[in-house]
């Protein structure tokens, strides 16, 4: 006698199918470009139908902005972590330094200038885009101060320092879209020895591959 057995479809909590539909289109803005992300293109990722994308997200634009969100969000979370191990704010600061390099740096890099110039046209992507700015000023602020309070940083304005260090970090990955590998070294480390003069710190103190930078994590 012949028996079937009915295949029992796992049905995922809102929560859970929320975050894969985020992940794929995340992966999919990462690799390819936010112009990339629609909703029939996450569905066929995930062999589902466009309707269980669009019934978290109604808009394409409110994907595409989580999409982005999530992106930076994990960038921001790796290279200044809210928790922080144990350390000196110049031992962090030096980490820090030693990870805004590479590939993986690079790939984010050419999302944020993605997300920028696509953020004229998309007012609910420029409202991201400002916030995850505003996110990544507050955290590096947040650890220059710190460092002042310890006596390891020396500046008169840590919210002035900050935007320094940024707008030369951007600067440089600004160049994520031809290749930064050719970069001179003192032009690669350009952002480090802002930072070490506007801290007051001696040379070569943030340097990756330094002292500071090889505390374990």
């Amino acid at each position: 006698m012949s028996s079937s057995v009915e295949r029992k479809r796992i049905r995922k909590s809102p929560e859970a199918r929320r975050a894969e539909i985020v992940d794929a289109a995340t992966a999919v803005a990462l690799t390819e470009g936010l112009e990339c992300v629609t909703l029939r293109r996450i569905a066929d990722d995930l062999t589902v139908r466009p309707g269980l994308i669009s019934h978290y997200f109604p808009a394409v634009e409110d994907l595409v902005a989580e999409a982005f969100g999530s992106a930076a969000g994990r960038e921001l979370e790796a290279l200044l972590p809210a928790e922080r191990p144990g350390g000196t704010p110049t031992e962090h600061l030096a980490r820090f330094f030693s990870r805004t390099s590479g590939e993986d740096y690079d790939a984010i890099s050419r999302l944020w200038i993605n997300a920028r110039h696509l953020s004229r046209y998309r007012p609910v992507l420029r409202d991201r885009v400002t916030a995850q700015e505003a996110a990544w000023r507050g955290r590096l602020e947040g650890l220059l101060r710190e460092g002042v309070e310890r006596g390891e940083f020396r500046t008169q304005d840590p919210s002035v320092t900050t935007v320094q260090i940024l707008v030369v970090l951007d600067g440089l990955g600004a160049h994520a879209n031809t290749g930064t590998g050719g970069h001179p070294a003192a032009v690669a480390r350009m952002a480090v020895t802002t930072a070490e003069h506007a801290l007051g710190l001696a040379s070569g103190a943030l340097a990756p591959g330094g002292p500071a930078s090889d505390t374990p994590n």
